[in-house]
């Protein structure tokens, strides 16, 4: 196996401090912050879901704050349309135009609670997510860099929502769930309200310095055994006799990338199995569809992915 250089190693106190930062304003969840910055580092998008009053907006804005960079939340709603979130052309009476960009132009972007509005709005973000553009009236426009969705949905049946289609679903790397904190942690939040209703966090990272990063993180070495285990359960997924839509090649590339972000947090620049199987649900999660008589059987993703993870041979390295 490798061993982690001095160059490297020296690198991974950065995410410390981006993680030891935020948790001074946004208590506990400790996974989806971690989460988070595996998907930043991976150059990937995460989808958050949760009930109302559960930290997404304040761990986004949070997260941009420590990274310098520039924050835009989009608040969703079903009156929205693709100009609010793109931007658009002005022309005057003279036959002169200039583009405003809209809130996609920046480093992090909260769209928030995204199935609230139309599946047409909700594609606005496809290009973004997955070119780093916009393309409005046949001329391109690129978005910043480093660039980053963290988009919060309310849980799939909530009044007024538009569930994502799959083609939506399947440009987020992760889907995480934020929860309810745990009474300590809520007694917790009750004792530091005033700090955390007025934060007063320090930038530990320059845009530059995680640029940097995510080209460190593609350093990470993937042997072809973790690799072909990464396609196993992805095969696996799609094999199953209660799945109805499996994970595309987008939650192997998930897998992938994410791996190989997490082994750096830990202070690795190999993947180990485990870190593949960690992110197994949140990779997987939201691109797997149960079929009908499945779901009458309350048969779930995550049962899935168990019986996947339990299934497929774990590779000796």
């Amino acid at each position: 196996m490798k061993v982690m250089t001095k160059n490297v190693e020296s690198s991974v106190s950065v995410p410390n401090k981006i993680l030891d930062e935020i948790s001074k304003v946004v208590v506990g969840k400790q996974d989806i912050k971690e989460m988070l910055l595996v998907a930043f580092l991976s150059e990937g998008h995460i989808l958050i879901e949760g009930l109302p009053g559960t930290a997404k907006t304040l761990l986004a804005k949070t997260f941009a704050q420590v990274i310098s960079g520039r924050f835009k939340r989009i608040q969703f709603t079903s009156d929205m349309l693709p100009a609010d979130v793109t931007g658009f052309n002005v022309y005057s009476p003279g036959g002169r135009s200039r583009f405003v960009a809209g809130p996609l132009f920046a480093n992090i972007v909260l769209a928030d609670e995204l199935n609230r509005t139309t599946p047409r709005t909700q594609a606005a973000l496809i290009e973004a997510m997955q070119e780093r553009q916009v393309t409005i009236e046949g001329a391109t426009h690129p978005l910043s860099e480093p660039f980053m969705v963290i988009a919060s949905q309310l849980p799939y049946g909530s009044e007024g929502t538009y569930p994502l289609s799959e083609v939506q679903s399947d440009r987020f790397m992760f889907r995480v769930w934020s929860g309810y904190l745990s009474k300590e942690d809520e007694q917790l939040v009750i004792s530091k309200v005033d700090y955390i209703e007025e934060p007063n966090v320090l930038a530990v990272a320059s845009v530059k310095q995680i640029v940097e990063l995510q080209e460190l993180v593609k350093t990470v070495h993937v042997s072809d055994e973790v690799g072909a285990y990464m396609v196993s359960l992805v095969r696996s997924a799609r094999e199953d006799p209660d799945v109805l839509l499996g994970p595309s090649t987008r939650a192997s590339i998930a897998l992938f990338k994410g791996s190989r972000a997490l082994a750096f947090l830990q202070g690795r620049d190999f993947v180990l199995p485990d870190d593949v199987k960690r992110l197994a649900l949140p990779a997987f999660a939201h691109r797997i569809r149960v079929k009908p008589e499945a779901e009458m059987e309350d048969v779930t993703p995550k049962m899935v992915i168990d019986r996947v993870l339990s299934g497929v041979p774990v590779p000796k390295i």
